[in-house]
């Protein structure tokens, strides 16, 4: 194969370790310099590749690109966009093929959750569509671990921890207080419509009893009636209850219950404030004191905090899919394999992108618990291994230290184009 340049983008909402995954591809693609020549980041993901804007990544040294693995958020930037299908808007296609011929690019990396890997799968076919040969590799990213076919979702594991480690914290707080003061604490994580978030929270138990006493998931629908009967029942056994809650809590009939009625640049409808509305239903039926926090993007950007495990895969997954293409591999995606719980062992296989656009994993009913408000044993056999490692990043003046890349524009050398 003839020595070509590369483009990678990072898409959808960042995580404490994407950039591990960035830093993996381009260590690789360095090392193999005599078949990959330049490799391009997009600014703002795909959007970088129609608005010709190609930061070149071999401006920055090899000590800010190996800083990338302990760096959170999005390098490069990252974008919520995504591209219709051929037939649907065929000159956004064709303008990629532009800018990847004007700028020899005959590799994609496309680094992001489900509807990214729909994106990736779409460029994949271009090559067959519109004749440029072009391979395409997704890489896996998502704090939802909701992708297929994979064990687990590189960002996952460290928003697990920090979830975790944030309930055995504030679960202390509260019981050192709930004499006199708060009986209720709700915690809100992110979890669309799978709710492998708040599940992780579980994990700070350690004996029967402690806190989560309550895990809100979206794939048990919220009984009212009966959440409130539970939360009266832990108070009065333990003098608090803490609530952890998945932004996607859903009522019997799929109604979201902090629907916000907005959707976002995906489609998706807009969610927010599920744990205010808990709190409030609490005190109105119960009169309890209460708190509450939504953990939003301090989940996902807490790099010092973040699971070793985690911060392994996303560079390993980042690796593969460089060494993945040079293979002459096209339209798949590189996966975790878990080989055994104890000791945790896992290796990188692979998927077809087709099979894994657009598809969501959900928990399955063997993870969550009888009563529908926590785990079950298996669930935590899968979910401990994800948290466990400490990987963190140096620091100086009692704060950690983050890479700042030059990202540096090459010159753009066709017509400006209008999203």
């Amino acid at each position: 194969m003839a020595r070509a340049n590369a483009f990678y983008a990072q898409s959808g909402g960042v995580t404490a370790v994407i950039n591990a995954s960035a830093c993996g591809v381009i260590e690789t693609a360095r090392q193999h310099k005599d078949r990959i020549g330049k490799l391009y980041a997009g600014r703002n993901g795909i959007l970088g590749a129609l608005n010709e804007e190609l930061i070149d990544t071999g401006r920055e040294s090899a000590r800010s690109v190996a800083g990338l693995r302990s760096t959170p958020s999005g390098a490069f930037g990252s974008c919520r966009y995504k591209l219709k299908s051929l037939e649907e808007n065929r000159r956004e296609y064709e303008r990629l093929i532009q800018v990847f011929q004007a700028h020899d690019i005959r590799f994609f990396f496309y680094n992001g959750g489900g509807d990214s890997q729909d994106t990736a799968n779409k460029v994949a076919q271009l090559g067959s569509s519109l004749g440029y040969p072009i391979t395409c590799i997704g890489i896996p990213k998502t704090v939802d671990n909701d992708l297929p076919l994979t064990d687990c979702c590189p960002g996952f594991g460290s928003v697990a921890k920090y979830v975790a480690v944030s309930t055995r914290e504030a679960g202390l707080d509260v019981a050192s207080m709930c004499e006199t003061s708060t009986k209720v604490f709700v915690l809100e994580t992110m979890g669309r419509h799978a709710g492998w978030i708040a599940a992780a929270a579980a994990l700070a138990q350690d004996e029967p009893g402690d806190p989560p006493h309550i895990i809100l998931l979206p794939e048990v629908p919220f009984q009212r009636r009966r959440f409130l009967a539970r939360v009266k029942d832990t108070v009065e056994r333990c003098g608090y209850c803490v609530i952890v809650v998945s932004e996607g809590a859903q009522y019997p009939d799929g109604r979201f219950v902090a629907e916000a009625g907005t959707r976002d640049a995906f489609g998706h409808t807009q969610l927010g404030g599920v744990a205010p509305t808990i709190a409030n239903m609490v005190k109105e039926a119960l009169g309890y004191k209460y708190h509450w926090a939504v953990a939003d993007y301090l989940q996902r950007a807490a790099r010092h905090i973040a699971s070793g495990t985690d911060v392994a895969q996303a560079y390993a997954v980042g690796k593969a899919a460089v060494e993945f293409a040079l293979a002459g591999k096209n339209a798949v995606m590189p996966t975790i394999v878990r080989k055994s719980d104890k000791p945790y062992r896992w290796s990188i296989g692979e998927a077809p992108l087709s099979r894994v656009a657009n598809k969501e994993r959900k928990m399955p009913k063997r993870f969550i618990s009888a009563d529908g408000f926590g785990i079950t044993t298996a669930a935590r056999r899968y979910l401990a291994p994800l948290i466990e490692g400490e990987d963190y990043p140096s620091y100086r003046n009692g704060l950690p230290q983050y890479v700042r890349l030059k990202n540096q524009l090459v010159a753009k050398k066709l017509p400006p184009f209008r999203v």
